[in-house]
């Protein structure tokens, strides 16, 4: 490149500010330098993280290993997210990644289950995705199906901590010629013709500047929003939960390979297994339920005893009106709030700068790559939007204010349409390159008890008895196969076992 290498400076760190310094140090290797500004006096808000299977392109793409990764993050597998109370209180059902049944012909499974449940011939969802069986069964393998080859291989994400990975991504990021600075930033100043942001002022007063920032400093937005006034679209109305409460606790002796999410009278609570302790927190409505209150719900629900006093996260749904302003693009909590209901946070940061690298600009920042990165951020924050909304949304609960607000509210229209094409004939249609698949989406209206009115008329072409014999024979076939699977714990302790003393 002419005359000085471009330099971009990520403002923060944690996980969101070393995904990027990590990603930019392995495809950014020539012509950049890669600056990220932290201070070890500002924490952070992560906790224990559920991921989604994504994941594993962003892991692959720096050339991870993922025992050493899992060894370095107290991290475990997760196979799916298990949803207790969210239809009704004494409900539950399982989200879990990866098929569920098989197609047949010019059909997708779930019709073919449609008109098996409507004669009696079928079970609850579960029973035909493998992932279901291994999760509840809390067994744990990689690679091809053992037992039948018309099974899939299961599909799996990660639990972890969320500041050990930062931390191992700083290790990976510094050796790849990333420079840290260690300080705060006190102020922004901004180039006075173009409005741009010309340098990040630290405390001890010096300045640095870039061709390129990334907003990485959490729900204050520093760059994104103190500097340049970009606005955020509050999305309260619809997702009415408004504080978390975080709590580590003792590592449990149930070490499930899923994510729990248990529905509360405001909120839910989360609990994430990890080697070294178990990630718990609950989510709730602040106009519905006091700190105390659900403080109390929290530490209730725990499995084992607490190891640290809780904590309490304030936030608001919703997303910058625009993440990548001038030259300043924010990730992570700078760029907006999904609540952890489908573990979306990292995937967010993953995607946004999966986006930015194929967008990335030289010396002189055109208006429509900008455009353009922020069409795709808003289109994949406003599906995401509509499938958490779903789950409160669609629920027969009647039990409290904040359940039965819920259960009222006027859907956005992007999700009416959904749940209206469902309701008709059983249709999922996937949008472009919207995070979720149909087989999320049909796992989470079956789950909340939306059911269709009919199936398509193709399903009637196979007869009652093979109908029934098919829905018998993948049940049965995905037993097998979570039957020969190894433990969950004894899987870990066996590859990717970490050391004791990890996170103290």
């Amino acid at each position: 490149m002419a005359n000085h290498p471009l330099r971009i400076v990520i403002a923060g760190g944690g996980t969101a500010g070393w995904m990027a310094a990590a990603t930019f140090a392995r495809f950014l290797e020539t012509g950049y330098e890669i600056d990220l500004i932290e201070s070890d006096d500002i924490g952070t808000v992560g906790v224990g993280e559920a991921t989604i299977p994504q994941i594993h392109l962003f892991n692959d793409a720096l050339g991870l290993d993922e025992d050493a990764f899992l060894r370095a993050t107290g991290g475990t597998f997760k196979l799916g997210i298990e949803f207790v109370d969210w239809f009704k209180p004494g409900h539950r059902y399982m989200h879990a990644f990866g098929d569920v049944g098989r197609d047949v012909g010019l059909l997708p499974f779930h019709q073919y289950w449609l008109r098996a449940r409507s004669l009696g011939l079928a079970g609850d969802l579960g029973a035909y995705s493998l992932n279901t069986h291994a999760a509840l069964a809390e067994r744990m393998q990689r690679g091809p199906a053992r037992t039948a080859r018309t099974l899939p291989s299961m599909p799996y994400a990660y639990h972890f901590d969320a500041g050990l990975y930062a931390r191992y991504l700083r290790r990976y990021s510094e050796t790849r010629g990333v420079n840290r600075i260690e300080g705060k930033i006190v102020r922004v100043t901004r180039d006075g013709d173009s409005g741009d942001v010309s340098g990040l002022v630290l405390e001890n007063g010096t300045t640095v500047a870039a061709d390129l920032y990334i907003d990485c400093t959490g729900f204050r937005g520093l760059l994104i929003e103190e500097a340049l006034g970009t606005g955020y679209e509050d999305w309260t109305h619809w997702l009415p939960c408004d504080r978390a409460i975080a709590v580590p606790s003792a590592r449990s002796e149930k070490f499930t390979p899923y994510t729990r999410s248990t529905a509360h009278a405001a909120g839910w609570q989360w609990r994430i297994p990890l080697q070294h302790r178990t990630g718990n927190g609950v989510v709730f409505s602040s106009a519905h339920m006091s700190e105390d209150e659900a403080t109390a719900t929290l530490l209730a629900g725990l499995d084992t005893p607490a190891k640290a006093d809780p904590r309490t996260i304030a936030f608001r749904t919703g997303r910058r009106k625009r993440m990548w302003n001038r030259n300043v693009v924010a990730l992570g909590l700078a760029a907006g709030f999904m609540e952890p209901l489908e573990s979306t946070s990292i995937h967010l940061i993953q995607s946004a700068i999966a986006r930015l690298l194929k967008l990335l600009p030289g010396r002189v920042i055109a208006e429509a790559d900008r455009t353009e990165f922020n069409r795709q951020s808003d289109f994949e924050y406003e599906r995401i939007r509509d499938f958490i909304i779903l789950h409160y949304k669609a629920t027969a609960r009647d039990d409290t204010p904040f359940w039965r607000q819920c259960r009222d509210m006027a859907a956005p229209d992007t999700l009416a349409a959904k749940i209206d094409l469902w309701r008709g004939n059983g249709h999922i249609v996937r949008e472009h390159e919207e995070l979720f698949t149909e087989v999320g989406w049909l796992q989470v209206l079956a789950g909340q008890g939306i059911m269709p009115a009919g199936h398509h008329p193709l399903a009637d072409a196979i007869s009652t008895s093979d109908l029934g014999e098919f829905m018998d024979t993948i049940d049965k076939l995905n037993a097998r196969e979570a039957g020969q699977m190894q433990d969950h714990a004894a899987f870990v302790a066996q590859h990717c076992a970490a050391s004791a003393g990890l996170g103290a």
